[in-house]
């Protein structure tokens, strides 16, 4: 999979078939899209791949927005490897880009570099200077730069549209295991190792600390996890929350690694959520903590 930080593309890549979204998460919905772009492709024997933005255009336009993502652009970039693409074409989502009107994106990016022939997009798909561009105004200049656009229906499951935006709710609402239905995988965070003040060690549970950056808050508590780092997986519980029996005043990831005791700073984990076990609270002493955690573990290795 070539990897393009522009829309530039090799001549043996253009004039092919070309997903565009942000794929955050890149649920059920957006495997769908893909296996169905993939289709047309290979069937029409023409190049395949994604286009998609980076950093994610609601995080750019709104600076309050910190916690947002469901997956890092690493995460990102190796599901979509996955789908043996030709091609991925990250475009930086900066001032400059933004303000593109619809008609100059159509025509500088679809046409001049990507000459793409098929154009994957959402029916909610919006484009351009102030979103002003949507999937009637591609319609519209199809045949004069000789591509043709297809909208994809929605990935419905119990009655609802599988969105990136329905599985942030289901994360920050706790519910884990349906979550990680709608991306058919285990949602996970991925980072360094951090030092932390070694209070789990004290109380016999060392812990791997991360923070978590932009992913998406999940609710506040315990949680049955598997983690992964070098050269080992297993097992665990993790706590997202502020540590109140001690007072914290971060939020951080503290991840205690069942079989493995050993010093992972600076070691690159991920951490996969199986699922939600109990909320944070405040415990009147460490000795209640411990009972607590004692009966977490056993939930977590069930």
């Amino acid at each position: 999979m070539k990897i393009y930080k522009n829309a530039n593309l090799n001549k043996k890549h253009q004039n092919g078939v070309i997903a565009i979204g942000n794929f955050d998460g890149l649920h059920l919905g957006h495997q769908k899209v893909i296996n169905e772009a993939k289709k047309k492709a290979r069937k029409k024997n023409l190049p395949f791949g994604i286009m998609t933005f980076e950093p994610v255009p609601v995080m750019f336009f709104n600076s309050n927005i910190q916690n947002h993502r469901i997956n890092s652009l690493n995460q990102k970039k190796l599901q979509l490897k996955k789908f043996k693409l030709d091609f991925l074409i990250i475009i930086k989502f900066n001032k400059k880009f933004s303000s593109l009107t619809p008609e100059q994106f159509i025509m500088k990016i679809i046409n001049n570099k990507t000459k793409c022939r098929f154009l994957y997009v959402s029916k909610n798909f919006k484009f351009g200077y102030k979103r002003q561009g949507n999937v009637q105004i591609l319609k519209k200049y199809e045949k004069q730069y000789n591509f043709k656009s297809i909208i994809t229906k929605p990935f419905i499951k119990n009655k609802k549209i599988i969105s990136s935006t329905l599985i942030r709710k289901k994360i920050t609402l706790g519910k884990i295991t349906e979550a990680n239905e709608l991306l058919n995988r285990e949602w996970r965070i991925e980072g360094k190792v951090i030092k932390g003040q070694k209070r789990g060690r004290k109380i016999g549970f060392p812990t791997c600390n991360l923070k978590l950056y932009n992913y998406v808050i999940p609710v506040l508590g315990v949680y049955a996890v598997k983690i992964s780092g070098p050269k080992f997986s297993k097992k665990g519980i993790a706590n997202v929350g502020f540590r109140p029996t001690f007072n914290g005043k971060n939020l951080l990831l503290e991840t205690n690694i069942f079989g493995i005791n050993k010093n992972l700073y600076n070691k690159e984990i991920s951490v996969s959520f199986r699922k939600f076990i109990r909320s944070e609270k405040k415990f009147k002493g460490l000795e209640h903590l411990k009972k607590q955690i004692k009966i977490d573990i056993t939930k977590a290795k069930k």
